[in-house]
């Protein structure tokens, strides 16, 4: 037996004990959780600085601030999330008991992601924590120093035999995908997202695929570009452009295409200084293999801005190409890099062809003062999410849910979309055995007036509406007696 099968069959056979069923237990490793932050943030900066040269205060906003606040979410409203939920009654189930009741999967796989390696690991570990699951934990191995810290620390805090650390490469992600598992939550790139979804299958183990994709980004020319450009440069340069949700272009009419690129250079002096090199808040590309993919992309651009690298250290500066072709190489493939491309576009109309063309992506956003344009965008187009007039922070917003469509997701959590993504709804009716001869309708023999009864009760409960509760249930004590008299006798 595989290093990974045992590591599964503790995890599960920690699940059957039902301990991870308890709400108390549940908030007790949420809250563990939130110590190990506050208590070991050294430790979590030195490896985000090592992996991707991040500041501890970037690591703080941009981390783990996060996931304290999710945790202080579910903490005060598991209990809620977790009670039995009533639905609305009919007619024919007016005197019995029903409601869905959220329970655990079991055990849950979590892919993380190198990008925000605490946020996308922690966060849907929270949710499964909170839905009462077993989860196995396989941070990305592409974040070499953080990996290890997560291995190292995370046992430390939480119950390690409901929520163990896999730590490695590719075969111990292939061997971990061979394991029935009874959810997998994975965060990275579409390619990989097809596999995890081809391996789920043969167990038939849902997923919850949080991709990526090319995100638009379309500038009305009469917004306030100054304001929009600034937003923008924000959105694309955080973590050196390695950021699912990214800006990953912008459409705008030629006449504003001069303006867009002046107004992107200031604010990136603004945020990184002339020199983006040596500020402690500009990242870096995770590795040399990264650094040379996104280098490709640039054949065949024109560089309005930007454009120094550093492979040794694997920098690439905050970078805007100008007049880019539709067919050109930056536009195939998703960028995950601070290079900006500016397709230049006749209007609306021809934006949002273009935007439907491509795959449908995590995010879009547009910058207008006009409201109709919005109301096109949303009624035209389909993402993950749509925001006007700011970039990134829907993230943050634990009402909204967090995902893809098509080719850039499916599933989605944050907040109670974790608690929910993560659960089984379970569908609960309880009845008495009382009140017989309303179901003598449905048993054999069938007649028309047994047919004429169903109509009655299923078609017509809704005109019934205006009845009290108690005037229904004596309506239907005494329909009752009638249908059985007339269908019995």
């Amino acid at each position: 037996m595989s290093r990974e099968q045992q590591v599964v069959a503790r995890a599960r056979k920690a699940f059957e004990t039902g301990r991870s069923k308890s709400l108390d237990y549940r908030i007790m490793q949420l809250r563990n959780i939130q110590r190990l932050i506050t208590e070991r943030q050294k430790e979590i900066s030195d490896a985000m600085r090592k992996d991707l040269n991040r500041s501890e205060v970037t690591t703080q906003m941009f981390e783990t601030l996060g996931v304290e606040h999710e945790i202080n979410l579910i903490v005060s409203k598991l209990k809620e999330w977790a009670a039995p939920r009533p639905v609305e009654k009919t007619v024919m189930t007016l005197t019995d008991t029903v409601y869905i009741q959220p329970e655990p999967l079991g055990v849950v796989l979590i892919i993380g992601a190198w990008n925000y390696p605490w946020a996308l690991t922690l966060q849907p570990l929270i949710g499964a924590i909170a839905a009462g699951n077993a989860a196995v934990i396989k941070p990305s191995e592409v974040c070499v120093h953080t990996a290890k810290v997560m291995e190292d620390l995370l046992p430390l805090y939480i119950d390690k035999e409901l929520y163990p650390v896999v730590n490695g490469g590719v075969p111990e992600t292939q061997e971990l995908l061979r394991q029935r598992f009874d959810h997998i939550f994975y965060t990275g790139s579409s390619m990989v997202g097809k596999l995890i979804m081809e391996a789920a299958a043969k167990h038939l183990t849902p997923v919850t695929l949080e991709l990526g994709g090319k995100s638009p980004c379309y500038i009305d020319k009469n917004c306030d570009i100054s304001t929009a450009c600034r937003r923008i440069t924000w959105g694309k340069y955080s973590n050196a452009g390695q950021i699912c949700i990214s800006p990953d272009y912008i459409l705008c009419e030629a006449s504003i295409q001069e303006r867009v690129i002046a107004e992107v250079k200031k604010s990136i002096k603004d945020f990184y200084t002339d020199n983006p090199k040596t500020c402690p808040d500009y990242g870096r590309i995770i590795n040399q293999r990264h650094f040379k993919r996104v280098m490709a992309l640039l054949e065949g651009s024109t560089i309005a801005v930007g454009g120094e690298t550093d492979e040794s250290a694997c920098y690439i500066a905050p970078t805007v190409l100008r007049d880019v072709k539709p067919d050109g190489k930056v536009m195939q493939e998703e960028i995950f890099g601070p290079l900006l491309p500016i397709v230049t576009v006749s209007g609306l109309d021809e934006a949002i062809k273009f935007i439907n063309k491509k795959e449908k992506p995590l995010a879009l956003y547009v910058f207008t003062h006009d409201n109709k344009v919005i109301q096109r965008v949303k009624e035209e187009t389909s993402s993950g999410a749509l925001l006007a007039n700011d970039c990134l922070v829907h993230y943050s917003v634990s009402s909204l849910p967090f995902g893809g469509v098509g080719n850039s997701g499916m599933g989605h959590y944050h907040g109670k979309f974790s608690f929910d993504q993560l659960s089984h709804m379970r569908a609960c009716l309880i009845k008495k055995l009382k009140m017989e001869g309303i179901n003598s309708m449905r048993y054999p023999p069938h007649t028309l007036k047994k047919l004429g009864w169903a109509r009655f009760f299923i078609l017509k409960s809704g005109d019934m509406g205006r009845f009290g509760r108690r005037a229904l249930i004596s309506i239907l004590a005494v329909v009752a007696a009638v249908v059985l008299q007339k269908c019995i006798f």
